[in-house]
């Protein structure tokens, strides 16, 4: 469902709003609300209930939003922690500073991952955002533009889907919060290995 968006208020437009509505189905999910409406998400960030759907659409397209907020705040994580000079070293770091953005509230975030992960309306860029984590490890410079061909056999993209795989076990009970870690680790060890003989290309 999506609504014409109405002239409305100054505070129910752009980013500032688009924060609050984001910050509100934060706390509608820690409080253990994960089936709120679109509705109660309207209500609890103080708005009009048209403003929800003007922003995201739809309430996937929040969860997709939420899902993105965590991307970057790995990304953040990770760049402010000073990365190894060494491409393993820096994909190892990078997956231990996601999964601790991903246990910081693991309830929350298993709501947003179980969200996501539905077939929905939603046009999203979650694979594309969660590659580029990756690539800002693989390369240890921002990822945006990089080509498949600076990369072996389009490596951010499986650490991508590497590293979901793993969230979905977990998202599902059957890898627990504690070996989590280790799981995401593994996984993405035998991924570089098995790009050990690769070498970047040379630069004119």
């Amino acid at each position: 469902m999506t609504l014409s968006k109405p002239s409305g208020s100054p505070g129910e437009r752009g980013e500032p709003v688009r924060q609050r509505v984001l910050e509100a189905a934060e706390r509608l999910l820690r409080s253990g609300k994960a089936g709120f409406s679109m509705r109660d998400l309207a209500a609890e960030a103080g708005v009009s209930f048209a403003t929800p759907f003007n922003q995201f659409g739809s309430k996937a397209g929040v969860m997709h939003a939420l899902s993105g907020r965590r991307i970057e705040t790995m990304a953040m994580r990770y760049t402010a922690a000073t990365p190894p000079a060494d491409r393993a070293g820096r994909v190892r770091l990078a997956v231990t500073v996601a999964v601790a953005v991903m246990l910081e509230e693991p309830d929350v975030n298993r709501a947003v991952m179980g969200s996501i992960g539905t077939a929905g309306l939603a046009q999203t860029d979650a694979l594309e955002r969660s590659a580029a984590l990756w690539a800002l490890a693989l390369t240890g410079e921002d990822s945006v533009g990089v080509s498949r061909g600076q990369l072996p056999n389009d490596l951010p993209r499986h650490l991508a889907l590497a590293f979901r795989g793993a969230l979905s076990f977990w998202c599902a009970g059957e890898l627990p919060d504690d070996e989590l870690r280790e799981a995401a680790l593994a996984i993405a060890d035998a991924l570089m290995r098995s790009t050990q003989e690769w070498q970047p290309p040379l630069t004119a």
